[in-house]
């Protein structure tokens, strides 16, 4: 066992180090100042240089070899796969490319804002050139002569591929755009009025957060363009962002967050700072922050008991009851942005994105042509013309931060989370009686037990079919959740 403690020693302080350049992510979102842009961009490259440089480490080949994986427990053998995909992934890719990459998205985060405040494609254009083609660059020396896009999504979602996704979404779309059309023929609820003031939405939103299980001890909440979670064990920090006409905007990113938080929260803690130590894959992550943010935090039941808060908080806002409420939380409305659609449309916007990107990826797409491609594909989609590019093509850091394989997570993670409520709710019959009290503590009971308290122990879907009884991972319980809900408020 030497060699297995050597190695896990050795990888705890990756581990470690791998948290301080999150962090440094977390303060280039929230806190640095603008000036300081080239220099973190500097910063970041040289945590990445280190990081490369333990990952591809002689020791670590010295190590896996001197290792019995038969004497290992199952914990101990999890640990070890990890350890050596990453090692073999780390192999594969040049040191000068990895902190290329870094110090690219770093200096392209800013770029990307500055072109977005100014509605300005064209000044983003050239460094979304250089990281598409930095990217496909790595993406080539991942996949080996395979599919460069699966090597990609293979670091958000291991073991995916995406031709099992477009049969999934294939199968989503349909059921999809038969409801919104059905639900946009129907009478918009009335809306809230505002002006809601910034101090109460924060003040709403922490109070949200704890109700959700969030721990503050070991977490904060601060305000970011785009909200985000970051960190994991007892680090684990979230955005959030306020409009002062919509609180829903407020409430609903700090409950999606607190859902991805408290799943790095909820881990074993015998996992910390190991491979083991946070979320497995970035559609189990958002598994629970949808089920949290939609499943729970717009159910009926949880929603009655939000009403009575806002109303403690922010007065008469123009909502005369509870049912009121929930509808006008639930509303169904033609808008632009991903973040803020409703749970219907939600998934036709990561499907734009999804496609988009694996063309980018594949150069079947190029970067000047992508503006026109994302405003033609959301106006056959939606219905209605883009406006300006920061409803539109900029509106997402991803691309930016270089995350080519991310954005189908998103729809997979909802999918995920239809199965996990239809489980949940068969596991716990009386769930809407505690959340009518604001009481979410069965639910995330629930969901830390059966999934949460795992962390990278086993591989995705495995985690997702054990919590749902060992049933396989399909989009079915997702829009039968949908067609019910959206039926019975709309009167289909």
């Amino acid at each position: 066992m030497q060699a297995f403690d050597e190695l896990m020693a050795y990888q705890r302080e990756t581990e470690a180090l791998s948290q301080v350049a999150g962090r440094l992510g977390w303060d280039q979102e929230t806190m640095m100042p603008r000036g300081a842009a080239e220099q973190r961009a500097d910063e970041m490259a040289a945590m990445e240089s280190v990081l490369h440089a333990r990952r591809v480490a002689p020791q670590i080949g010295d190590w896996l070899a001197g290792i019995d994986a038969a004497a290992l427990d199952a914990e101990q053998q999890a640990q070890l796969r990890l350890i050596r995909k990453e090692h073999e992934r780390a192999t594969k890719v040049p040191a000068r490319l990895a902190a290329e990459i870094a110090r690219l998205v770093s200096r392209a985060h800013v770029v990307w804002a500055e072109a977005r405040a100014d509605d300005d494609f064209a000044a983003f254009a050239p460094v979304l050139s250089e990281i598409i083609a930095l990217r496909r660059e790595e993406a080539q020396a991942l996949a080996a002569g395979g599919d460069v896009y699966d090597a990609l999504l293979d670091d958000y979602e291991p073991g995916a591929k995406a031709s099992d996704l477009d049969a999934m979404f294939g199968a989503l779309r349909p059921r999809l755009v038969a409801l919104r059309e059905a639900v946009l023929d129907k009478p918009s609820p009335k809306g809230v009025t505002g002006p809601f003031d910034e101090h109460g939405q924060m003040k709403l939103t922490r109070l949200v957060a704890r109700s959700f299980g969030y721990d503050f001890k070991r977490g904060r909440v601060d305000k970011a363009v785009h909200p985000f979670s970051s960190g994991s064990g007892d680090d684990v920090r979230i955005t959030t962002r306020t409009s002062a006409l919509d609180p829903f905007g407020c409430i609903y990113s700090t409950i999606h967050e607190v859902g991805h938080a408290s799943y790095e929260q909820n881990i074993n803690r015998a996992y910390r700072l190991t491979p083991l130590g946070k979320g497995v894959s970035m559609g189990v992550h958002e598994s629970q922050s949808r089920i949290f943010e939609n499943q729970l935090g717009r159910s009926r039941a949880y929603t009655g008991w939000l009403f009575a808060r806002m109303r403690d908080t922010f007065g008469d806002f123009g909502i005369a009851d509870a049912d009121a409420f929930y509808a006008a939380v639930n509303e169904v409305k033609n808008g632009f942005i991903r973040t803020e659609a409703d749970e219907v449309q939600y998934n036709l916007h990561v499907l734009l994105r999804f496609d988009l990107e694996r063309a980018l990826i594949k150069g079947d797409l190029a970067v000047a042509d992508l503006e026109a491609a994302w405003n033609d594909r959301f106006e056959a989609d939606f219905g209605f013309a883009v406006d300006r590019p920061s409803n539109g093509v900029l509106q997402d850091v991803h691309w930016s931060a270089g995350l080519f394989g991310y954005f189908p997570t998103y729809s997979l993670g909802n999918v995920y989370a239809g199965c996990l409520h239809a489980a949940l709710r068969a596991a716990v019959p009386g769930l809407d009686d505690a959340l009518a009290e604001g009481n979410t503590t069965p639910a995330t009971d629930w969901l830390r037990e059966n999934l949460q308290v795992f962390g990278g122990l086993y591989e995705p879907r495995g985690v997702i079919t054990q919590a749902c009884g060992d049933k396989a991972p399909s989009e079915a319980p997702l829009l039968d959740y949908l067609e019910e809900k959206f039926g019975a408020l709309y009167g289909l």
